[in-house]
């Protein structure tokens, strides 16, 4: 125990005396959970709209003007034809081309609406598909408050949806979360990997080889001080989620950090393996960097593994953060126990003894 204490002492000294590492750990969260939320999103707004008014009547006028008011949208202008906005469409000046058939209003009247035709440039997939489902959306409601002005009832307009836990359908909700966990990533994974290659490339790693340290107290002085910093960074953006967002876990904040604790265990352990098979700080960042790609990836962190081949839903089970995922947004949005999570966090526990045991095998010390 002397000896680990020794070596945390001179783990945290040489951290502190570094002009860069203490600044970066106190930076990094702030920009990424100041910035990233407000960049990262899916939310589509601002959708360019060209309508093609066939009508021109105070039913028509009516669904433009809803258009015009709603934060969605963005009317660009009306075209006279139909061709006219489609070439637009193909320029990129316009996202999606509404089109109000002729009689719309007459025909609304006589109980036989005919549909609003809409199209929809999908060159940007997401903007597209949701720039026409708001606009559909819009059309619908239009319609159904036109039926009950005129107290004809409207079977679209009889649906009810609920959206449940994230009632706003914020995507900032959605992914704050998940910049949590590509905070323990980088603070537990890349920093002690590249710790101890510098020790390598500078030579005072062989200081250590030619000590009785063994191996597994190294290993663990070297993953120590990390972990720490890791649960400071997570405390932090955690306490930016909530001032900054409204955001505050639903669930235990002991579930929260128990899963902290295993996730900061496994990519320490896959750090320190990366360290010990690399020669140079370069090499390192390069191995670390396309685990970290793959963990983005495919553990849930952006798609959804559901949406995945089957093979590489097979794969993800293998991956560390694909449980703390699972963890941090049942937690920290529904409120999940952590007795409902007991599969996700054994499975965690499991790779990040595996990896740890790796770390310390695969440390080649001189005796």
């Amino acid at each position: 125990m002397r000896t680990l204490l020794v070596l945390l002492d001179k783990e945290f000294r040489q951290f502190f005396r570094n002009a860069f590492l203490p600044k970066m750990v106190l930076m990094f969260p702030l920009a990424v959970m100041l910035i990233f939320p407000w960049t990262t999103t899916m939310d589509v707004h601002h959708v360019n709209i060209s309508i093609v008014d066939n009508d021109h009547s105070q039913a028509s006028e009516r669904l433009i003007n809803k258009v015009r008011a709603s934060d969605y949208f963005t009317l660009s202008n009306n075209a006279e034809t139909y061709s006219m906005a489609l070439e637009n469409l193909e320029k990129g000046k316009v996202d999606v081309i509404v089109e109000i058939p002729k009689d719309f209003e007459k025909d609304l009247e006589n109980g036989k609406p005919k549909k609003v035709s809409i199209f929809a440039n999908t060159v940007n997939a997401i903007k597209g598909s949701l720039g026409s489902q708001y606009m559909s959306q819009t059309a619908t409601q239009s319609i159904a408050e036109l039926y009950k002005e005129k107290g004809v009832s409207f079977s679209s307009a009889r649906v009810s949806v609920q959206y449940r836990y994230n009632p706003t359908l914020t995507y900032r909700y959605f992914m704050i979360p998940a910049l949590m966990i590509i905070l323990i990533i980088m603070i537990c994974g890349f920093l002690p990997a590249l710790n101890i290659v510098s020790e390598k490339e500078i030579g005072t790693i062989e200081q250590i080889n030619v000590t009785p340290v063994n191996k597994f107290t190294f290993t663990l002085a070297k993953l120590v001080p990390y972990w720490i910093m890791g649960f400071f960074v997570l405390a932090v953006a955690m306490i930016i989620a909530w001032l900054v967002y409204g955001l505050i876990p639903a669930g235990s904040i002991g579930a929260i950090f128990l899963g902290a604790a295993l996730a900061a265990l496994s990519m320490s352990g896959l750090g320190v393996i990366v360290a010990n098979n690399s020669n140079t700080v370069q090499q390192a960042m390069f191995v670390m960097f396309f685990f970290v790609m793959i963990f983005v990836l495919m553990s849930g962190l952006i798609t959804p593994i559901e949406s995945m081949p089957s093979w590489a839903q097979t794969l993800t089970y293998a991956f560390p953060p694909r449980y703390f995922v699972d963890i941090m947004r049942s937690v920290y949005l529904k409120g999940t126990l952590l007795s409902e999570l007991w599969v996700d966090y054994i499975s965690l526990a499991g790779l990040a003894l595996l990896l740890d045991l790796l770390a310390a095998i695969t440390y080649k010390k001189q005796e």
